[in-house]
């Protein structure tokens, strides 16, 4: 677990050195609501720019505010996550802003949260709208269309093929709501270009499983053409194996972020395409739609925000 109180500075020692840190409690006096920022995987560079755009908002609306911000060890654990939600509870936070490990799993936690009057903002990966409709919840959704980012990435790839050509697809966590509407996404693109989709498997968001996953498909599928991955961690992984199996320039790769440590990849071919959902951005849309609950009494609408191609 990690967890900080940005207004101790502390972000950037989180961040770099991974040890547990707990937040001091809020002086008694202090009159500014809590807003805990809890995400997936901050060793995901997508995860860590979120942070670092909550941090910098929070740094020019400290008066407003405190910022609690915590991540998962992995993209799985989704114990772990739960546990960083019942601990904002335990602080005191006011509202939490999540992006759910699993669309599912974290409803009940955030609907105990939410029986103790703390405000659910969901983003990034939205909650399952039948779980959260049966326990209850009450919350908004501030995230983009992944179905439509991946089908542009996908239509991008498929720009480079032929009809007829095979095609696999690295998805997410398969539970993961985002995840599904990427892998849907990349769908649509192939069916719309006429390329064959040969093989669907699960990299669980990660980039040494997604090397091993691409791995065993090269050699399961000897005439694929492209592994089109579900985020840019996958894609990289995926590249690395592509290059071990002799066929760069052979099979083409995609991905989904637009994180930092992709763009070499993009610059030099391994990788043709990728999304920009904007992680800064998205984590302070979130947290200005909770202090407006906070503020109003209720979550508000749902917001949809930028996704955008991104190619070398």
């Amino acid at each position: 677990m990690r967890a900080i109180l940005v207004g101790l500075g502390l972000l950037g020692a989180v961040a770099a050195c991974g040890p547990a840190t707990h937040p001091a409690p809020a002086r008694a006096a202090d009159a500014r609501p809590k807003v805990a920022l809890v995400m997936k995987s901050l060793a995901n560079d997508f995860f860590a720019t979120m942070a670092a755009g909550a941090a910098r908002h929070h740094a020019d609306h400290a008066r407003d505010y405190e910022l609690i911000v915590s991540g998962i060890r992995n993209e799985t654990d989704l114990a772990e996550q739960v546990s960083l939600v019942e601990q904002a509870v335990a602080q005191g936070a006011a509202a939490i802003v999540i992006a759910p490990a699993d669309s599912k799993a974290l409803v009940p936690a955030l609907r105990r949260a939410q029986d103790q009057g703390v405000v659910i903002v969901n983003i990034d990966n939205r909650l399952d709208a039948g779980v959260v409709r049966e326990a209850g919840l009450v919350t908004s959704f501030v995230g983009p269309d992944n179905r439509d980012g991946a089908r542009r990435v996908g239509l991008a790839l498929a720009a480079k093929l032929h009809a007829g050509d095979e095609v696999a697809i690295i998805e997410g966590v398969t539970t993961a709501y985002n995840g599904q509407q990427r892998r849907a996404g990349f769908e649509d693109a192939m069916q719309a270009a006429g390329l064959r989709v040969v093989a669907v498997q699960s990299g669980e968001w990660e980039m040494d499983r997604a090397n091993t996953v691409a791995a065993n498909l090269l050699t399961a599928h000897p005439r694929l053409k492209a592994l089109l991955c579900a985020n840019d961690n996958m894609a990289i992984g995926a590249a690395a194996a592509v290059t071990a199996a002799g066929r760069s320039g052979q099979v083409l790769v995609a991905g989904f972020d637009a994180i930092a440590a992709i763009r070499p990849l993009l610059a030099d071919g391994r990788v043709v395409a990728t999304a920009d959902q904007h992680a800064a951005e998205l984590a302070v849309f979130g947290i200005e739609r909770a202090l407006a609950a906070l503020r109003q009494g209720k979550p508000g609408a749902d917001q949809a925000t930028a996704v955008d191609l991104v190619t070398r």
